[in-house]
Order: structure tokens, then sequence, then C-alpha cells
């Protein structure tokens, strides 16, 4: 068992892409993930799990698709957002950001598309 502090900038440095999460931790089958982004995500929804996003640098856009939903919610350094399982979202980032993810071990990063933004084994930093 290593037993270390987790040094976020350290670890954000080290990731050279956007939309590529990285795992930084794991906790009671969760993973604790960063990533960088830019742009548009695509449309797609967890069906069984939920997944919190936190804004550690830039400003996140979660976009929403259905009925009784807003389109979008804006995150901020230091905001956080659960998005509940089911629920459509389109992250977007106009300009460069760095979050914080928090979801089940099984979480998919396009839930439940597979395309070439898919990605099946996640690295560890």
């Amino acid at each position: 068992m290593k037993i270390e502090a987790v040094n976020l900038e350290e670890k954000l440095s080290s990731i050279p892409d956007y939309w590529n999460p990285r795992i930084v931790g794991e906790l009671n089958g969760q993973h604790v993930k960063l990533a960088k982004i830019r742009g548009e995500f695509i449309w797609h929804h967890h069906e069984k799990e939920d997944e919190l996003f936190l804004v550690l640098q830039g400003v996140l856009r979660l976009e929403f698709r259905g009925p009784e939903l807003p389109p979008f919610v804006e995150l901020r350094p230091g905001e956080l957002f659960v998005v509940p399982r089911g629920v459509e979202h389109r992250p977007v980032a106009q300009e460069e950001a760095h979050l914080l993810m928090f979801e089940p071990a099984s979480t998919l990063n396009t839930g439940n598309v597979r395309n070439e933004r898919t990605v099946e084994n996640l690295e560890r930093i």
C-alpha cells in the first residue's frame, strides 16, 4: 500500500491531452479522476452511475437534454455538480478547464456511446 498525498497541480501538469481522464485515487469502488478539457464533448448518459464534476480551473458548462431540466449549468473553480444517472449531458469548455471527477470505477467516460473518444483503460498517474 502506497501512502502519500496527491498533488493535483503536479498531476495535472503531467496530462498533455484533452478529454482523456486519468485516475489519481480510488476508494470504495470509486475512482477519483483528473482531466483537462477544451471544446465540446459528446452527448451521452450513464445508465447506472451518478457523475461528480469539480472545476479546479476554467469554466465548465454542462448542457442537458430532457424535460424538466435546465438547458445548462456553468461551473467555475471551486464549484461542483453531480449529474444524476440517466441524465443526458454534454460537457463543454470554451477555454481549457481542469476537472476532478468522482464516479464508480465502472463508469465509461462516454457513457452509453462508444466512439473514438471512449477510453476503455484509464491510465493511473
